[in-house]
């Protein structure tokens, strides 16, 4: 019998992609920068390809009072790099007596992720916060690239997600504003995005305070 190499090594490629797709995790994860801070959110379903594990999931996370991070990926990474990022703003504030600024915990969280390329925690992150420069935002991809930007969209919903935010936003808006543009934007992605749903948190930071919110769908 005759086998043609490249139709076989073809559908295995084939095959192989589908199955990646399958099982790769949904996500909707948004932040933008205010006139007063920084406004970050996410929706909260957890997913295993198309079957829904939970509808209870956070993928937002405070690391205190002037810091927080959003992800889009595993919700064991997710989870992971909070953790890790929280004990080490902690020991910033404990060793020099004030927060860590946002910048240095952007990069900080750069160095680990890209520490970790050979076995990479799958997920992308904002990272935002107000420090004594100003509201700040940064996004990273699961090998550490670190980019700031005025406003960002991440995971399977964002291409919905990022067209209402450009859309809406403009600067010095204030953080009320914000925090409804970052509603509707992930709304819109789960509207469209069969893996992104059951709700939206939000986590509002400003100088004086950071304030979690949730939004039913």
């Amino acid at each position: 019998m005759y086998y043609d190499d490249s139709i076989r090594n073809k559908n295995i490629e084939e095959d192989l992609a589908q199955y990646a797709y399958s099982f790769t995790p949904g996500a909707t994860a948004v932040g933008l920068v205010v006139k007063d801070g920084v406004v970050l959110a996410s929706e909260k379903r957890v997913t295993y390809g198309f079957t829904l594990i939970s509808k209870a999931g956070k993928k937002l996370f405070r690391i205190n009072d002037r810091l927080g991070i959003a992800c889009a990926g595993l919700i064991s990474d997710m989870q992971s790099i909070a953790r890790i990022l929280a004990a080490e703003a902690r020991l910033y504030e404990l060793e020099n007596g004030r927060i860590m600024p946002v910048r240095a915990a952007a990069k900080l969280l750069s160095i680990i992720l890209f520490n970790k390329r050979t076995t990479p925690y799958f997920t992308e992150t904002l990272v935002g916060g107000i420090d004594e420069t100003g509201p700040h935002l940064f996004v990273l991809d699961a090998l550490g690239s670190l980019i700031e930007d005025k406003y960002a969209a991440l995971g399977t919903g964002a291409q919905v997600a990022i067209g209402i935010i450009e859309n809406m936003y403009k600067d010095e808006i204030t953080a009320d504003e914000g925090e409804k543009i970052v509603v509707t934007a992930v709304k819109s992605a789960i509207s469209r995005d069969a893996i992104s749903g059951d709700g939206v948190d939000v986590l509002v930071i400003m100088p004086n305070k950071a304030i979690e919110k949730f939004y039913p769908v």
